[in-house]
């Protein structure tokens, strides 16, 4: 038997941007996505702490150092520049598997979307 189970994890970044003329999408600074084990267009779920919104979409690169989060599309209109949110993504693997698993999380700086 196969379950999901959380992959990785990015604990309280602050969105940077939000562009709702974008076709979709999250645009993650490279260096977050390398520290959470993201590849880009995987899927994500993206969690809003100040609204309690939870969307799933998919990972774009961004600019390497900038510390950009960037709601994209659709998104951009539950999400504000400000908000603090949950960058999550799931994976498939056998129960007995998932027993032994330990998800990447990550805790970058709130403030500047950096890692420490």
């Amino acid at each position: 038997m196969e379950i999901q189970v959380l992959k990785s994890k990015l604990h309280r970044v602050t969105i940077t941007e939000a562009d709702i003329n974008y076709i979709g999408s999250i645009t993650i600074d490279e260096d977050l996505m390398d520290a959470a084990n993201f590849v880009d267009h995987e899927q994500v779920h993206v969690l809003n702490y100040r609204n309690g919104e939870r969307i799933i979409t998919y990972v774009i690169k961004g600019k390497r150092g900038s510390g950009v989060i960037c709601m994209n599309g659709p998104a951009a209109l539950k999400f504000a520049v400000g908000d603090i949110v949950l960058v999550l993504s799931y994976c498939s693997m056998d129960f007995e598997e998932a027993k032994k698993y330990h998800p990447v999380i990550v805790f970058p700086n709130t403030e500047t979307n950096r890692l420490n």
